[in-house]
């Protein structure tokens, strides 16, 4: 039936409130109502998966049509600028309490004038959560949290690592919300009972003469809860990379900061930075990376092959006049960090960076191209850098290849710096936290030959650590009173991030 006949109906209410314009668009499918029925329209091209999504999602199976491609998506387009304008003299958001939150997200909508927050043809679902994205990523989020509850659905910013509440939507927002952010990242809207990953980037700026053009990439991913589906979207700043500290301004002290780069200049050895997620390790192994990159290592020119393995790549490192060799893990086509590093090594590197030793088959390469000419860094999740060289141990490693390859092992946290404006007191410019901006605090064990005989015995976390300690090795609470004393962070905030392992070994 041709599409003229069809245009005379409307677009039904809620295909266009709970499906996000792109998704229609990109698939080329529109519910309408006809004589109190409902009708799907879509192309000969339309994926039948989409289709069925789209049914599940509403719980209706109506009749299908096909009509032309082209006319169709003409009819798509018109029928969510039509309900935006219908909208309009409304909530644009639907929402009604809080009203400052309402404002604070139109505020957004309407000063500012870039691709991430265009509201040309978009429904108010997209447009909310456009407008959320964008308060994230301006007040410096790294993650933003859609939690349902029985209060509603509760969203929150991570802050400088720590979680703040952000605003409460009634719980009517939890399936368009969810849905929406799927059809971004191009997920099942209909899968609701299993956790789901994806991902997928937005723009801010326009790029013109004098802008600065913004690529944000989305990592999202759904848990299923009792409560409805959980959603955490990380954002990853493409261009960050182009932007991330150097080793003098990641705030290492004087004296870390010299031996760490002097481990770092030479020509192999495997040095390994240790802390949960969120400590920072990945962007000081990137700031060393290009420390090397540019410095040129032991070699004294830049001249350096560097390659990376990561999961995933967190910010791109190549610029102008500095080459970085970035690839990323992608398990089912078989590549992991054992099976890329192999290929590395044949790439003739000179400096390799592993994201993480998770295996013994990842540590073994790794302890192996370390002692074959390379210089390798990695991460491995331990407390603090002296129980590293027994988690190796641990994965299957001999004690006296541990002693021979590793040259150093930093761990790190990061902290809350006080907000020198309300001098901690809490304003609204730091959310009330009393904080703005985070520093990091450090250990280093260098491999003394008093360490690596220890470790070539097998020796305890806790006999190293006192061996280390009458060396002048200082753990990560100690390298926090510095900045205690310095008024740059509080006691409160060290013992939140740093666990005094001493202090429960005297226990």
């Amino acid at each position: 039936m041709a599409a003229g006949v069809f245009k005379e109906l409307l677009a039904d209410h809620e295909f266009i409130d709970r499906v996000g314009h792109d998704f229609a668009r990109e698939h080329l499918v529109l519910w309408v109502n006809r004589d109190g029925h409902r009708v799907v329209l879509h192309s000969s091209q339309t994926n039948p998966a989409a289709l069925h999504n789209v049914s599940v999602l509403i719980d209706q199976w109506p009749d299908r049509e096909v009509i032309d491609s082209s006319e169709l998506a003409q009819w798509i387009d018109s029928s969510y600028a039509n309900a935006m304008e219908n909208a309009k003299g409304k909530s644009q958001l639907e929402i009604d309490e809080p009203q400052s939150h309402e404002d604070e997200i139109e505020r957004l909508i309407n000063e500012q004038d870039s691709d991430l927050l265009s509201t040309s043809g978009k429904s108010p679902v997209v447009r909310l959560i456009d407008g959320l994205l964008f308060d994230g990523i301006r007040k410096n989020a790294s993650d933003i949290h859609f939690q349902p509850n029985q209060d509603g659905l509760l969203i929150r910013f991570r802050i400088d690592g720590a979680l703040i509440d952000a605003r409460t939507l009634p719980l009517r927002f939890a399936a368009p919300v969810t849905s929406r952010i799927k059809v971004m990242g191009n997920m099942d809207i209909a899968e609701s009972r299993t956790p789901q990953d994806g991902r997928t980037s937005v723009t801010i700026g326009q790029g013109s003469a004098g802008d600065d053009l913004h690529e944000i990439d989305l990592r999202i991913s759904t848990l299923p809860t009792s409560e409805g589906e959980r959603v955490v979207i990380r954002f990853l700043d493409s261009n960050q990379g182009q932007r991330l500290a150097t080793l003098d301004a990641i705030g290492m002290p004087e004296t870390i900061l010299a031996q760490y780069r002097a481990v770092s200049a030479r020509p192999n050895g495997i040095i390994l930075l240790t802390g949960p997620t969120g400590s920072g390790k990945t962007t000081t192994l990137y700031a060393t990376l290009r420390y090397i990159a540019t410095h040129g290592g032991a070699t004294g020119g830049g001249d350096l092959n560097i390659m990376t393995i990561e999961d995933p790549i967190e910010y791109k490192l190549s610029t102008s006049g500095l080459s970085i060799s970035q690839s990323q893990v992608n398990r089912k086509k078989g590549m992991t960090f054992a099976s890329g590093l192999r290929h590395i090594l044949r790439q003739d590197p000179d400096v390799v960076m592993v994201g993480e030793i998770r295996d013994a088959e990842t540590a073994q390469i790794a302890i192996q191209s370390s002692l074959t000419g390379h210089l390798v860094f990695s991460t491995l999740h331990t407390n603090d850098s002296v129980s590293a060289p027994p988690r190796l141990i641990d994965l299957g490693i001999e004690p006296y290849l541990i002693s021979a390859s590793l040259s150093a092992v930093l761990a790190q946290r990061l902290v809350r710096k006080i907000h020198n404006d309300c001098h901690g007191e809490g304003c609204s410019e730091c959310l009330n936290t009393g904080y703005s901006g985070r520093t990091g605090i450090f250990e280093l064990l260098m491999m003394t030959d008093p360490i690596r005989e220890m470790i070539t015995e097998s020796a305890s976390a806790t006999l190293i650590r006192k061996v280390a300690s009458e060396e002048g090795w200082k753990s990560l609470r100690e390298d926090g009173q510095r900045l205690i004393d310095a008024s740059i962070t509080t006691q409160t905030e060290i013992e939140r991030v740093a666990i005094d392992l001493a202090e429960e070994i005297d226990l």
